[in-house]
This record gives C-alpha cells, sequence and structure tokens, in this order.
C-alpha cells in the first residue's frame, strides 16, 4: 500500500491512496482527511486504507496529478534522525576534522518536524556560504510506542517507510556540534518523496528492518551516487527501540536511518557532498568538489532492482531566501 498527500489549502492536506502506477488515486475520505489524522488510530485507519488499496487494484481511482503532491505526512510531532551507516560516520569525522565517537549504541538527534517539504519544492536558503549539502536517506513512521519497548517487539510499530532529503548546512554543523547541545542552525527542514509505503510493498526490498534499495541520486543531471540501504548497522526496529528507552514515542514519530552510505563508495558513490569530500582529502589531502549554489538541482529516487521507484522521486531547486 502507498499513500500521498495532495494540497487542498490546510496545513496537514489530503490523504490518498495512490495505484500500483502511481497513476491514479483514491481519497481517504472524511474519516481519515490526513496521514497524521490516520497514523493516531492506525490499527482502525489501516483496514480502511487497504479497503481502498483493493479497489485500485481493481482498476478503479481518479487520474492523479503529481504536481499537487505534498510530502506524504507535511508536519508532525516528532523528527528523530540516527546515523546508523558506519561508514558515513567514518568519513564524515575525516570531512569535520573530528576524533571517532566511541558507542555501542545508536547516534540519534531531534530535528525540525514542523515542515517537511514536498517532492518538487524549491529549497530556500541565506547564503552559500553556509555550505548547502543535500543528504540521501530513509525514514520510518511509526504508530504509538511504549516507552521501553524493545527492539523485536518495535517492528511491529513500524507503519510506513518514506524516502527522506536531510538538507544540511555544513559550514555550521562542527561549531554546533562543539557546544555538545545538537544542531540549530545546520539542520534545516528536510524534504520527503511523495510516496510513503507500508513495509510490505518493498518486497526483498524490506530486510531485518532495513531498507535494501540503491538510493540513486543526480546533482544537476549527473550521476552521484547509488548506495543500497542494506549496511545500516542497526536497523530501523533497533532505532525506535533506542529512541523509545525512556519515552514514549507519539504515533506520527519520524525516525530517519541517517545518510546512506556503501563501503563500496569507489564505486557506487555516496548520498551527500560531504562524503565525497571526505574521499577527496583521504586521496588527495584536500576537497575539491564543491557544496551546492543557488539554482541547482538535487534529485533522488531508490530503485529496486527491476526499477521500480516505490516512493516516487524528490527533484528540486535550491534557491536563495528572498
Amino acid at each position: 500500500m502507498r499513500l500521498a498527500t495532495r494540497a487542498n489549502g490546510t496545513p496537514d492536506g489530503e490523504l490518498v491512496v495512490v495505484s500500483p502506477d502511481a497513476a491514479r488515486c483514491l481519497p481517504a475520505g472524511e474519516k481519515w482527511p490526513s496521514l497524521l489524522a490516520a497514523i493516531g488510530m492506525w490499527s482502525v485507519a489501516e483496514h480502511d486504507l487497504r479497503t481502498l488499496a483493493t479497489r485500485l487494484d481493481a482498476g478503479e481511482g481518479e487520474a492523479l496529478d503529481h504536481a499537487t503532491l505534498r510530502a506524504p505526512l507535511p508536519r508532525s510531532w516528532q523528527w528523530l534522525d540516527g546515523s546508523a551507516f558506519q561508514t558515513h560516520a567514518d568519513l564524515m569525522q575525516v570531512a569535520f576534522g573530528t576524533d571517532p565517537i566511541e558507542h555501542d549504541k545508536p547516534l540519534m538527534y531531534q530535528g525540525l518536524s514542523d515542515r517537511f517539504y514536498g517532492p518538487s519544492d524549491p529549497v530556500p536558503f541565506r547564503s552559500e556560504a553556509d555550505g548547502i549539502d543535500f543528504e540521501g536517506e530513509f525514514g520510518v513512521i511509526v504508530d504509538a510506542v511504549p516507552m521501553g519497548t524493545c527492539a523485536a517487539d518495535a517492528m511491529a510499530h513500524i507503519r510506513l517507510v518514506v524516502q527522506i532529503n536531510d538538507w544540511s548546512l555544513r559550514a555550521l554543523a562542527v561549531p554546533e556540534m562543539k557546544t555538545g547541545f545538537g544542531w540549530i542552525h545546520a539542520k534545516p527542514a528536510c524534504s520527503m518523496a511523495p510516496f510513503a509505503a507500508s513495509p510490505d510493498e518493498l518486497g526483498d526490498g524490506w530486510q531485518d528492518g532495513r531498507v535494501c534499495l540503491d538510493l540513486v541520486i543526480d546533482w544537476n543531471g549527473e550521476r552521484f551516487g547509488a548506495a543500497n540501504g542494506r549496511e545500516m548497522s542497526f536497523g530501523f526496529h533497533e532505532l525506535v527501540a533506542h529512541a523509545a528507552a525512556t519515552r514514549d514515542l507519539v504515533a506520527g514519530t519520524i525516525i530517519g536511518s541517517g545518510t546512506v552510505a556503501s563501503s563500496d563508495y569507489a564505486h557506487v558513490g555516496s548520498s551527500c557532498i560531504s562524503e565525497r569530500r571526505a574521499i577527496e582529502i583521504i586521496a588527495d589531502g584536500v576537497p575539491s568538489t564543491q557544496f551546492m549554489h543557488f539554482g541547482d538541482v538535487c534529485r533522488m529516487e531508490a530503485l529496486s532492482a527491476g526499477g521500480n521507484a516505490v516512493f516516487g522521486a524528490i527533484e528540486q531547486t535550491v534557491r536563495q531566501k528572498l
């Protein structure tokens, strides 16, 4: 089952169920006006939404206008982003010139959740000097998770999977990291691909709490990376359990994987510019790739082995805030 949100003039948009070919949809109706409303009562809403999905499979539905699509969850109560790819962590230590972080638990921070950009929204930034960078990752949306839920039980709370561009401002990241408090300036709003998918929709692409799909990224029309999500050091169920260790997680909480990375980065590339710069530092002593400029376009699309883009694509232009 795939879900999307159409713009309708409200903060949370209109929830629709999407056909397998992404050409048709059926509105979820007044009972489930938005995904935020549905995820809060998922045990009831899922049955109704899957009934609509069955009708779509039978050929029903209206044409889906992709230009109207927002983020599947335009805003939520909580966005918690992990850093679950060890290759990314290792390369970022090179990029930032920081010492390794010794840990046996997932790394995670709490970010901005009052808005997520839609898949084709232009994204405003104040200055190129801030080091504008994209970060391709995957995320999950959970229902209500009780405090102390273990990883094995957390899997059942993962209701939807999404694709995310976690925009970052690299020039501001290290100074904030050194305070020991966390990111505010370095982490603006994220973007989401148009479709949220139930885990079963991914087929073999969902294994052990990991999205085993290639995240194909193009920057200004040139291939930048196609790392697969299978190399997570911690699965999403483990990230959920970590987040819920000392607090309940409200339904609609979004948890990110962190930047998708591959140990075979020499062949598959990277999912953020900062990683490429770290690779250049290792090879040449200095980075040569610059961060983004106004007018640059970034496209992200997670593809199965058969070429299916289950989440659709994010394709956005960076612009200067007016």
